[in-house]
């Protein structure tokens, strides 16, 4: 059954349309990722109306696509400007604006267009060949075992989150409770709708990442000006591909990289960052000459771009196989199969096979669509990192205003729309994670009927999660990740894990500034 999906995504993904939209994805995909401070998981939420014409292989083909490149979008400011596009490019700085301060920026560009392909085809396969694994495993889970699924995800997230983890498993329960608004889908009573009609059909998942993430993100740019715009790199006049040897000396440290970035992206709540710091110091600590990294050393770029496209892979095999996003990139992107009625969970690969397997070829191909545009079209990105941020932030909003109200028709979703923004906006001075919140929005209807399933089937008897096996091991596994949160652990881990050297070098090297 599986080799015949199989079959049937690859020649779905072959068919014209889906390779435009592939095409168009990686192409908005860098352009995005090259400026500053624009993240793939903003880009992917504004263009979600986008998708609701095509169909859904289409649209998540070019989402996939638009993720991939945004990855390696970020290194162009990061080479560039000194300003990471996005954060998972941060590690890149370090060697990358050396080297194109010495006149070597295409060469710097180059490595990680070259480093990300590595990485990126690294991931496919092993999303190919991994997630169509555990789809089989989880076939014969029910809504107990499915419950405990869901709960462990929005644990983990939660608890991993960067900062306090309290607070972000404060987020995800937040982010549970919204997910309550609307119709109760048993009883059909309303819940938490204050007799507003337009929230009868509950919040609109796509019009609240809009908000959760283009606004907040729109009002940082503006706020922060263009301060980087005296550290530019002006041109890149000089050779991308890297010499056949050159390529040889470099690959092992790519395809250690690689696999770096595809085991942290299975564990959720990581992301592309942390497999780029991760990755960066293995990198280091392998080198015959560790005095060569920060002074535009070639590994130190193939390193992180290498980990964070494997990534993309890696977080989609827990998000596909099991419904529990690995990244909030992903999470976002599991919002493109809900706008098609699509509804994550283990039973994915198999009620929606046709739609899942496209999605598995369409990655492998947008990372030869990446390196291939990647080529032809860096040099034009370069254009993209002047763009001063003042334009960009009130862009973004018109740019959310008008897609939020192109999904419904709808002026209340440009309210609902703000409101979120609102939110976002004091999550970020409060210091709260957001991805947790949107695991929560994700995971609440999934947690919301299982529950109730699962009650009907124990005779309304909560021992019902216990007697299960399964359902019994991964509440175990979600309550650790909870205590995991409580100050004793929280000191404890920090005994245990000694606070990140080089990552905090390389920030006083970029001097503070993230690119968030």
């Amino acid at each position: 059954m599986n080799e015949s999906l199989l079959m049937v995504g690859l020649a779905n993904v072959v068919e014209p349309s889906n390779l435009l939209a592939i095409l168009a994805g990686t192409m908005i995909g860098m352009f995005i990722g090259a400026m500053p401070g624009l993240s793939a998981t903003m880009a992917i939420a504004l263009l979600l109306p986008l998708t609701y014409s095509l169909k859904p292989e289409t649209g998540l083909a070019m989402l996939a696509s638009l993720y991939l490149a945004a990855m390696y979008g970020g290194s162009i400011a990061a080479i560039l400007l000194r300003t990471p596009g996005t954060p998972a490019a941060a590690a890149t700085v370090i060697d990358g604006y050396p080297m194109a301060q010495k006149g070597q920026a295409g060469r710097a560009l180059g490595l990680s267009l070259t480093a990300s392909l590595i990485g990126g085809i690294m991931s496919s396969v092993v999303l190919l060949t991994v997630a169509p694994l555990l789809g089989r495993i989880v076939l014969n889970f029910g809504p107990v075992e499915i419950f405990a699924v869901a709960v462990l995800g929005i644990t983990i997230i939660g608890s991993l989150s960067q900062g306090s983890p309290v607070l972000g498993l404060l987020s995800g329960a937040i982010g549970l409770l919204l997910a309550m608004v609307g119709m109760d889908l048993t009883t059909g009573t309303p819940r938490f709708t204050f007799d507003q009609l337009n929230l009868f059909g509950g919040i609109d998942f796509t019009v609240a990442l809009i908000g959760l993430f283009s606004i907040p993100q729109a009002v940082r740019l503006i706020a922060k000006g263009d301060a980087n715009a005296a550290a530019s790199v002006s041109q890149v006049s000089d050779r991308m591909l890297p010499t056949f040897s050159e390529f040889r000396t470099l690959f092992p440290n790519g395809v250690r990289s690689g696999l770096i970035g595809i085991f942290v992206g299975l564990i959720p709540g990581t992301g592309g960052d942390t497999a780029s710091w991760f990755a960066y110091n293995e990198a280091k600590r392998f080198a015959k000459n560790k005095a060569e990294f920060g002074t535009g050393c070639p590994a130190g770029i193939v390193a992180p771009e290498a980990a964070n496209n494997a990534v993309v892979g890696g977080a989609l095999i827990p998000t596909i196989a099991l419904g529990i996003p690995g990244s909030s990139s992903t999470a976002v992107l599991m919002g493109g199969l809900m706008v098609h009625g699509i509804l994550p969970g283990p039973s994915l690969m198999t009620e929606h096979g046709d739609v899942t397997y496209t999605l598995l070829w369409a990655v492998l191909f947008a990372n030869v669509a990446l390196f291939f545009v990647g080529l032809m079209f860096t040099r034009v990105c370069v254009i993209v990192t002047r763009v001063p941020n003042r334009v960009v932030g009130p862009v973004i909003v018109v740019l959310s205003v008008i897609g939020s109200y192109a999904i419904n028709n709808s002026i209340f979703d440009i309210g609902l729309m703000i409101t979120f923004g609102m939110i976002g906006l004091a999550f970020d001075s409060f210091r709260i994670p957001t991805p947790p919140l949107v695991i929560g929005l994700i995971l609440g209807p999934i947690l919301d009927t299982t529950l109730q399933q699962s009650l009907l089937i124990g005779g309304g008897s909560y021992g019902i999660f216990l007697q299960n096996p399964i359902s019994a091991v991964l509440l175990i596994f979600a309550l650790l990740s909870m205590l995991q949160a409580t100050p004793f652990f929280g000191s404890l881990s920090k005994l245990i894990r000694r606070p990140n050297r080089n990552a905090k070098a390389a920030d006083d090297n970029i001097g503070g500034s993230t690119g968030e």
